[in-house]
C-alpha cells in the first residue's frame, strides 16, 4: 500500500484520538479542582506524606499543606492523582456515600499480603457477605455471653505475670494479651501452647511486612511476610481439615465457640475466602485492639487525675462484686464503666490507631465547588479532624472529662455534648464499613484497664512516645516499671 493511501486510512483513528484527547483537556480545565501541588512524577508526594510524626498530632507534611491549601487539596500518593481530605463534612460525605460514589480502593500491595479476599480490599456484595459473617459472630448477645469472659481471663492471664518492680514492653504484653484472645477466639488455640507461639512468631514477622515498603525482594521485610503469609495459611487450612474429617467421622460435631467453626457451618464460603477472611480478622482484631490499649497505658500515666477517677469507679465495681460473692465481670459490670469510656474515646481520639482511609470516586464528584474527578483517589484524614482545634477544644490534650454530658474539664466547641456519638468523631470509620470488631475492641479496653488499675502502679521506665509511620508504633516498645497495689 503507497504511503498515501495508509496515511488516508489512518487519519480518521488520528482524528479520533486528537478529539479525545481535546475533550477530556476542556473537560479537566473545566473542573475546579482544589489546590495543591502533584509533586515528583510518579511518586508525587508520597514519601514526605509517610514521613514519621508524633502520633498525637497531624504532623509537619499535614500540618503545612492545610495551611498553604486549605482543609480540601490535591496531591499525588501512593502513584495516583488524590484528593486529600482533612475536612470533617466532606469526611462522612465520602462514608456515607460507600458503594455509590465512592468505594474502598487500598494499594495493590496491601491486598497481595492480605489476600484478594481481605475484607479490607473487598468491595460491594462480597464485602457486605463477609461482614455478615463478622457482625453475626460478633454480635450483642455473644459479646455478653461468651466474649466478655474470655476477655477476662485472658486479661488475667497476662496481667497476673507481671512481676513487682519488673520492667517490661508495654505494647508487647498489650500486643500478648490480644493475640493470644483472637488464636483462641478464632481457632480455638491456648495460650502457651507450642502450636499457638509458633503461629505468634509468624506472624510477628507478617506484620512486619504489611507496614513495610512493597519490595517483593529477596531479604525484605515484604518478601519475608508473603512466607509467613503462606506458613500461617497452611496452618489454618490443616485446622479446617481436621475439623472437616473429624466431622465426617461422627467424632465431632463442628462447634460454633471459635470463628473457624461458625464459617464451616454457616456460610457457603469456598477455602481461599474463608483463609483470607480469618487472616484478616486476626490482623484487624490484634494489632489495632493492641495499640489502643499501649496507647491508653501510655496517655494514662500522664494523667493522674483520670488515672485516681478511674480506680474510684472500678473500686466500687470490685466492691460490689465481692459482697455479692461474684468473680467475674458481668455485662451490668460493664456498662458502669462510664469514665473509663471516656478514657477509651479520649484514647481512640488523641492516639488515632486509624489515622486516614483508603478511597476511590466511581464517577464525578462536587463538594463545596469542589471537584473529585472519577477514579481519583480520596483520603479521608480521620485524625486530622480528631485533632482540629475547631471541633474540640485543645485537642492535642488528653482531656477524657471533654466525653462527659456535664464535663468539669471542657468540652467539645462544636456542640458535640460529648457523646462517642458525636459527629466528628469516627475512630472506626463510618457508613457501610463501619469496624465490625468495634464494639470488641472497647470491651477489650475497658476489661484491661479494669484490672489494670486495680492492681498496679506504672510509670514509664524510658523515655518514649507514639509515632505514626503512618501505622501507629513505639518505637522503644513502651518500656513500662510496675508496682502492685491493694485496692480493697
Amino acid at each position: 500500500m503507497p504511503d498515501s493511501e495508509l496515511i488516508l486510512c489512518s487519519l480518521p483513528s488520528i482524528l479520533a484520538l486528537l478529539l479525545t484527547f481535546i475533550l477530556i483537556k476542556r473537560k479537566r480545565s473545566r473542573l475546579n479542582l482544589p489546590p495543591g501541588n502533584m509533586g515528583w512524577p510518579f511518586l508525587g508526594e508520597t514519601l514526605g506524606y509517610l514521613k514519621p510524626y508524633s502520633a498525637t498530632s497531624v504532623g509537619e507534611f499535614m500540618q503545612q499543606h492545610v495551611s498553604r491549601y486549605g482543609k480540601i487539596y490535591k496531591s499525588n500518593l501512593f502513584g495516583e492523582p488524590t484528593i486529600v481530605s482533612t475536612d470533617a463534612g466532606l469526611n462522612r460525605f465520602i462514608l456515607q456515600n460507600e458503594g455509590r460514589l465512592f468505594e474502598c480502593s487500598y494499594p495493590r500491595s496491601i491486598g497481595g499480603i492480605l489476600g484478594k479476599w481481605s475484607m479490607l480490599v473487598l468491595v460491594g456484595d462480597m464485602h457486605r457477605d463477609m461482614r455478615s459473617i463478622s457482625l453475626n459472630f460478633l454480635s450483642h448477645a455473644r459479646l455478653r455471653s461468651h466474649l466478655l469472659r474470655e476477655v477476662e481471663k485472658h486479661t488475667v492471664l497476662v496481667l497476673s505475670s507481671w512481676k513487682e518492680y519488673s520492667t517490661f514492653s508495654a505494647q508487647d504484653e498489650a500486643k500478648k494479651f490480644t493475640f493470644n484472645l483472637m488464636a483462641k477466639h478464632i481457632m480455638s488455640m491456648d495460650p502457651g501452647m507450642p502450636e499457638t507461639e509458633q503461629l505468634k512468631k509468624e506472624y510477628v514477622t507478617f506484620m512486619k511486612g504489611v507496614v513495610s515498603a512493597p519490595l517483593n525482594l529477596p531479604g525484605t521485610a515484604y518478601r519475608k511476610a508473603l512466607q509467613s503469609r503462606r506458613t500461617i495459611l497452611k496452618f489454618i487450612e490443616r485446622k479446617m481439615e481436621n475439623r472437616i474429617q473429624k466431622t465426617k467421622e461422627g467424632g465431632e460435631n463442628m462447634e460454633e465457640d471459635d470463628l473457624l467453626g461458625w464459617v464451616l457451618k454457616h456460610s457457603n464460603l469456598s477455602t481461599e475466602q474463608i483463609l483470607d477472611l480469618i487472616l484478616s480478622l486476626l490482623f484487624a482484631g490484634h494489632e489495632t485492639s493492641s495499640v489502643a490499649i499501649a496507647l491508653a497505658i501510655y496517655l494514662l500515666q500522664g494523667c493522674p487525675s483520670a488515672i485516681q477517677q478511674l480506680r474510684v469507679e472500678h473500686l466500687e465495681i470490685a466492691r460490689s462484686k465481692k459482697q455479692a460473692g461474684e468473680t467475674e465481670l458481668n455485662w451490668e459490670d460493664y456498662k458502669k464503666m462510664e469514665f473509663t469510656q471516656c478514657v477509651i474515646s479520649e484514647t481512640l481520639r488523641l492516639g488515632n490507631v486509624v489515622r486516614f482511609l483508603h478511597r476511590k470516586a466511581l464517577k464525578d464528584v462536587r463538594y463545596r465547588g469542589y471537584d473529585i474527578p472519577c477514579g481519583w483517589k480520596v483520603l479521608p484524614v480521620i485524625s486530622a479532624v480528631h485533632l482540629d482545634p475547631l471541633l474540640f477544644d485543645q485537642p492535642q490534650q488528653f482531656n477524657p472529662w471533654r466525653w462527659q454530658n456535664n464535663g468539669t474539664r471542657g468540652s467539645t466547641t462544636s456542640g458535640c455534648p460529648g457523646l462517642t456519638t458525636c459527629n466528628n468523631f469516627l475512630p472506626f470509620g463510618g457508613g457501610p464499613r463501619l469496624c465490625a470488631g468495634s464494639e470488641l475492641a472497647k470491651l477489650e479496653m475497658a476489661v484491661f484497664i479494669h484490672h489494670l488499675v486495680l492492681n498496679y502502679h506504672w510509670e514509664l521506665a524510658d523515655m518514649d512516645q507514639a509515632y505514626a509511620f503512618p501505622f501507629v508504633d513505639f518505637p522503644k516498645g513502651l518500656p513500662i516499671r510496675v508496682q502492685r497495689h491493694t485496692s480493697m
